[in-house]
């Protein structure tokens, strides 16, 4: 799931990121800020879930995926939209 929060009197947008996975020992998101080598490590809540809230610019589009247990690649199904990548599947769209 994907939660803005918009602020009148910034330049960014808050957004929380929250997956669940009953499978899952360890949730990264990859792709923000045009970076796949470097993680974004989502923290693990008491109730299995994971979550992470990070503030990206405004009027901006990202693309990104979920990276499971360190190999299983997961579009998030609430994003704005997907796009195909070159690995001949789609990112998750993030349009702020």
């Amino acid at each position: 799931m994907v939660q803005k929060t918009y602020y009148k009197t910034k330049d960014y947008c808050k957004v929380k990121f929250s997956f669940r996975d009953d499978n899952a020992e360890t949730v990264e998101i990859l792709g923000l800020n045009d970076d796949w080598e470097n993680p974004i490590v989502m923290s693990k809540k008491k109730d299995g879930s994971f979550a992470i809230e990070v503030s990206l610019p405004k009027n901006t589009e990202y693309e990104f995926k979920y990276r499971v247990n360190g190999t299983e690649w997961i579009n998030e199904p609430e994003a704005d939209s997907q796009r195909p990548n070159k690995f001949g599947g789609s990112n998750s769209v993030l349009v702020l």
